[in-house]
């Protein structure tokens, strides 16, 4: 009886040390996406403000350039988007 207390006690502690290292990833694993939305949002911005300049020259590579800086742009929200929802459906259970 004794060592069925004693096993299930090491048991526990255990499991107890693994929960609370999950738990100190998973936090800093949060705050790390956090900080990637102030840097996506602050490069967003940059971006939009750089494709509000009107463009003067007719040349096809920079109308290349230009439509590669919308695409990261609009890569930039989506993925800013998709982790945001998800992280929003984790905290609402």
């Amino acid at each position: 009886m004794i060592w069925i207390i004693i096993s299930l006690s090491i048991l526990f502690l255990v499991t107890l040390f693994y929960c609370i290292k999950f738990a100190l990833i998973i936090i800093k694993v949060k705050d790390a996406i956090e900080d990637s939305f102030e840097k996506i949002d602050d490069s967003y911005y940059k971006i939009s403000e750089i494709l509000q300049i009107p463009l003067f020259y007719d040349s096809k590579e920079v109308k290349n350039t230009l439509d590669e800086i919308k695409n990261v742009r609009d890569i930039l929200l989506f993925i800013a988007s998709q982790l945001s929802n998800s992280i929003e459906e984790v905290e609402d259970e």
